[in-house]
C-alpha cells in the first residue's frame, strides 16, 4: 500500500494519467482509495467509470454503481455495453427492481439492446430479482441466446417457484451445461421437491459429457439427506473426496447434514472433526442439530460451550438455539433450557422467533409444566401458529391434567389447520381419558360432517441407489405387479411354514424358562 502512495505521489508530481493506478488500487481491494484519486480526475474516460463501477457491483454495493452512472451521464461521459453489463449485475442486489427498469431503459435508449452479453446480464438481474414475466419476455425477445441465458431464466423460475416452467425451458435448451442441470437439480431441491431433485441428478450422472461440481453436489445433498437416500449419498461423498471437492465449505457441510438425517451420526461426528479448521458456523449448526435429533443433549450442550471457548468460532445465531433447545427438550433439560432461552437476548441480542418458542413449549410441555407452557404462548410478541399450538396439545395429551387448556389448543388448530384430522384425533382421546363421552361424540359428529378423513400414509425405501413412493395398498408403482407377486410368494411360504415357526417359538420360549 505505501508503494502505491509513493507512486500515487509520482503520479501528481510529473501530471501522469491517473488510470493504471486506479487499477492497481482495485487490485489490491482498496476501493475508498481508489474513488478518491478518480474523484480527482477533472474528465474521467468510460473504462475507469466500468472499472470503478465492476469494483462496486462486485462488493455488492449497488447504490454506489448507480451514483456512479448518474454521474457519467450528468458530466456527458457515454456509457458502452460493459457499462450496463455490469450494472445489471450490480442490480440484482437490489431489494426493488426499480433500479433495474431504470438503468433497463437507458440500455435500450442508448443502442445496445442487441448485445447479447449485456442482454443475458439483464435476463439473470430480473431473473433474480423474481420479476420473471420481465426475464421471459426480455428472453423471448432476443435473436440470439447462449447457455448462460437459458441457465439464468431455469434458476428464475427456480426461485420464483414454479418448476414446470423450469423444466419446459429445460428439455427446450439446444444444449446443456453443468449449470443447467446444476439449476434444475436445485431448483427442485430448494422447493422441497426432493425426489425430483434426485432423480435428475441420477439423470445427469447418465450423461457421458457432464461431471458434477461442487455446485450441484451442494445441492443434490439435502435431497438425499431428506429422502434418507443415504447409498447415493454415500456415492456422492466419494466422487467429492475423488475430484477434489470436499474441500469446499458447502459440499463438506452438506454432506454433513445428509449423515445426520440418515442415521449416520458417528460418521457425521468424524466427519465434523476432519474439517478441522473448515468447519463454519454452518458445521456446527448442523453438528448440534444433528447429536439434538439423536437425543445426546450432553453432547449438544458440551459442543457449545466448545464452539464459545473455541478462538475463531463465530457467535452462535438463532439456527443455533434452535438446535440447543431442541437438544434440552429431548434430553428433559428445563432448567437448561430457560437459561439458554433467556441468554439469547441477554447475551447475543438475538430476539427469539417462532421456532424458539415452539421448542420452549415443548419442552415446557414435556415436563408437564402446562402453565408455564401457555402463559409462555400468551407472552409471546408474535401470533402462534400451528406449531406452538400442536406442542401444547400433545402435551394435554402426555399428561392428560388440563382438559380445558386441551380445548383452547385444539379450537386454536382446528382454526389454522381444518383439514388436519390430527387435531380432532388427539382431542378425541383427551377426551376419552377423562370420560368425556359427549365430547368424543362431539367431535366424531363434527368430522362427519367436515368430510375430514385421514390421508393415506406412504413411505421411501432406496433399492440399488434409487429412491420409490408406496402409498398402503399402492398399483401406482411401474413393478407393482412383480412386487404383489413377490409378497403372495412369501405370504405362501410363511403359511406353509407356520407350525415349524410355532413350534421353534415354543421351544426358544421352554429354553428361557429353563
Amino acid at each position: 500500500m505505501n508503494r502505491l502512495k509513493q507512486i500515487h505521489a509520482n503520479t501528481l508530481r510529473k501530471g501522469i494519467d491517473q488510470g493504471a493506478l486506479i487499477g492497481e488500487l482495485l487490485q489490491v481491494l482498496n476501493i475508498l482509495y481508489a474513488r478518491k484519486v478518480f474523484d480527482q480526475i477533472p474528465k474521467p474516460h468510460v473504462f475507469l467509470y466500468n472499472k470503478l463501477i465492476q469494483a462496486y457491483s462486485s462488493h455488492k454495493q449497488p447504490h454506489r454503481c448507480l451514483h456512479l452512472f448518474s454521474q457519467m451521464c450528468r458530466t456527458r461521459c457515454r456509457p458502452n455495453e460493459h457499462t450496463f453489463t455490469f450494472l445489471f449485475a450490480s442490480c440484482a442486489s437490489f431489494s426493488s427492481h426499480i433500479g433495474g427498469q431504470v438503468v433497463h431503459g437507458c440500455f435500450v435508449k442508448s443502442g445496445f439492446a442487441s448485445d447479447f452479453i449485456a442482454s443475458t446480464a439483464l435476463v439473470d438481474a430480473y431473473a433474480k430479482l423474481r420479476s420473471i414475466g420481465s426475464a421471459r419476455r426480455l428472453f423471448d425477445e432476443m435473436p440470439v441466446r447462449d447457455i448462460p441465458t437459458w441457465n439464468s431464466l431455469i434458476a428464475g423460475y427456480g426461485r420464483c417457484g414454479d418448476m414446470n416452467a423450469a423444466l419446459e425451458i429445460f428439455k427446450s435448451m439446444p444444449r446443456k451445461s453443468v449449470v443447467s442441470w446444476t439449476a434444475m437439480i436445485s431448483g427442485y431441491s430448494q422447493n422441497g421437491l426432493y425426489s425430483n431433485a434426485l432423480e435428475f441428478f441420477l439423470k445427469m450422472e447418465e450423461e457421458e459429457d457432464v461431471k458434477p461440481n461442487e455446485v450441484t453436489i451442494a445441492s443434490v445433498l439435502p435431497a438425499c439427506a431428506n429422502l434418507g437416500a443415504l447409498e447415493v449419498g454415500e456415492r456422492i461423498d466419494a466422487y467429492a473426496r475423488a475430484n477434489g471437492l470436499f474441500k469446499n465449505s458447502y459440499v463438506s457441510n452438506a454432506l454433513l447434514e445428509m449423515y445426520s438425517k440418515c442415521g449416520k451420526i458417528s460418521i457425521a461426528r468424524d466427519l465434523f472433526h476432519e474439517m478441522g479448521k473448515r468447519r463454519n458456523l454452518c458445521s456446527w449448526n448442523s453438528m448440534i442439530m444433528g447429536l439434538a435429533v439423536h437425543g445426546s443433549s450432553n453432547e449438544v450442550l458440551g459442543l457449545y460451550d466448545e464452539m464459545l471457548q473455541k478462538e475463531g468460532t463465530a457467535a452462535p445465531d438463532d439456527v443455533t438455539f434452535v438446535g440447543l433447545l431442541l437438544a434440552c427438550t429431548h434430553g428433559g433439560r428445563v432448567a437448561r433450557g430457560r437459561q439458554l432461552f433467556q441468554s439469547m437476548e441477554m447475551d447475543f441480542g438475538i430476539s427469539p422467533k417462532l421456532e424458539h418458542y415452539g421448542c420452549m413449549v415443548d419442552l415446557l410441555g414435556r415436563a408437564g409444566e402446562l402453565k408455564e407452557a401457555y402463559d409462555l404462548v400468551k407472552r409471546m410478541p408474535m401470533k402462534p401458529d400451528s406449531v406452538i399450538w400442536g406442542a401444547l396439545l400433545g402435551a394435554c395429551s402426555f399428561h392428560n391434567k388440563n382438559v380445558e387448556l386441551a380445548e383452547v389448543s385444539a379450537e386454536a388448530l382446528f382454526e389454522l389447520e381444518p383439514w388436519n384430522p390430527g387435531n380432532y384425533v388427539i382431542l378425541s382421546n383427551i377426551y376419552a381419558s377423562a370420560g368425556r363421552w359427549d365430547g368424543v361424540a362431539k367431535l366424531r359428529k363434527l368430522m362427519k360432517g367436515g368430510q375430514i378423513t385421514k390421508a393415506a400414509g406412504y413411505s421411501f425405501i432406496e433399492v440399488t441407489g434409487r429412491v420409490h413412493k408406496f402409498l398402503v395398498e399402492d398399483a401406482s408403482h411401474p413393478t407393482s405387479d412383480e412386487i404383489y407377486s413377490i409378497l403372495k410368494a412369501i405370504y405362501s411360504a410363511m403359511e406353509k411354514h407356520k407350525d415349524a415357526c410355532d413350534f421353534v417359538s415354543e421351544l426358544e420360549e421352554l429354553c428361557s424358562m429353563e
